[in-house]
């Protein structure tokens, strides 16, 4: 039995437990997850003795190809997506059938509700994202991949820094690293500040020159061949800086260890939180750590579990969480250091290689 009809037959018992007798699956990822497809533009109609995806002819060879032995429904050129899920519902007698609330569109809720009218919708929001938050070996896998992507992309970039280089060069080079190492890309569009500009947790890149200011912070992450995430952050130090970034440095650095040496099964996510936020509120910088500690990371860049003191729920073996405390000094500069660390049954591992203690952040530019 492969990977997706399990995932699939555990979505069934939670369909099951819903009342419904049908499930329509339309955020793409959840599609990728359940069916192995990588396309997009597609449905998937989960049924307790079978499965439906509802795409259009640019897909059947990939659908084939990808995802044998799910059964398909190919819309001609100029047919709805409703007429089809409309068809497949009719011709397969569902009469309660289970939708993702939390990424239907409104205009096509209502077309469901008008168009298919002998069908009560029950809403069932999250049931796909809550079985994605536990990873399998594969998925491990492949997230390590991203990771390993990642790390080589950084290591090539920073060995060839110069300070003539740009923010938005340095961000090119390390999507162009990762894509030559065999990846599909970065994960999300890597963040590159530059000293003061390192304050703003989601700067997005300048043509500033990175030897400006002594500080550098690169937050990226890999894209891997199968399409699951690394995400890391690095400071590092180019030049002379002051006395207070380098004790920020190292205090976000302690809250951070501490955090990953509390991440083991049954920890709630907000206890983990807590224990990096008390590190650093009792150094008297509480209120610039504006952020939760972390997520998970899988197909998206970001999904469950969250590190954040709004969430009480357990961590369980096979999740995959960053861990990111920061610290951001507007006008200053800001330090975040970040790892993807993996709960296992024992406590946890830390998947990310790259050393991160203060000797190891000295950078000479070229």
């Amino acid at each position: 039995m492969s990977r997706y009809q399990l995932r699939r037959d555990k979505l069934r018992r939670l369909m099951k437990k819903s009342g419904a007798d049908g499930f329509l699956v339309t955020n793409f990822t959840n599609v990728t997850y359940l069916t192995g497809f990588r396309g997009d533009d597609s449905f998937l109609i989960l049924l307790p003795d079978g499965e439906i995806v509802l795409s259009d002819p640019r897909y059947t060879t990939q659908l084939k190809e990808e995802c044998p032995g799910v059964d398909l429904e190919i819309r001609t050129p100029g047919t709805a997506m409703i007429t089809s899920i409309r068809k497949v519902l009719r011709r397969c007698r569902c009469r309660e059938v289970g939708f993702e609330s939390n990424s239907l569109t409104v205009d096509l809720h209502g077309a469901l509700v008008e168009g298919v009218d002998d069908v009560r919708w029950v809403p069932c929001g999250g049931l796909v994202e809550r079985l994605r938050m536990v990873k399998d070996r594969d998925e491990i896998r492949s997230i390590r991949k991203a990771v390993m992507l990642a790390e080589r992309a950084f290591g090539t970039v920073r060995s060839g820094l110069r300070s003539i280089d740009q923010e938005r060069i340095v961000a090119h080079a390390i999507e162009n690293e990762i894509r030559r190492f065999g990846g599909r890309g970065c994960s999300f569009s890597p963040i590159v500040a530059v000293g003061p500009r390192a304050a703003l947790p989601h700067a997005t890149v300048e043509d500033i020159p990175i030897g400006d200011h002594g500080l550098l912070l690169i937050d990226w992450g890999a894209d891997s061949p199968d399409g699951y995430k690394s995400d890391l952050t690095r400071v590092l130090v180019t030049g002379k800086i002051s006395p207070k970034l380098k004790r920020i440095y190292q205090l976000v650095l302690k809250a951070q260890q501490r955090a990953i040496e509390a991440i083991r099964p049954g920890a709630k996510c907000a206890d983990v939180d807590a224990v990096a936020r008390k590190v650093i509120a009792d150094a008297g910088f509480g209120k610039y750590f504006g952020h939760g500690l972390g997520h998970g990371i899988g197909l998206d860049i970001h999904e469950g579990p969250r590190l954040s003191a709004a969430n009480s729920e357990p961590l369980k073996a096979g999740m995959v969480v960053t861990v990111e405390p920061g610290i951001y000094l507007p006008g200053v500069g800001g330090v975040r250091i970040e790892d993807d660390v993996l709960v296992t049954r024992g406590g946890h591992e830390v998947l990310t290689n790259l050393p991160k203690d203060w000797d190891s952040a000295a950078t000479q530019l070229g």
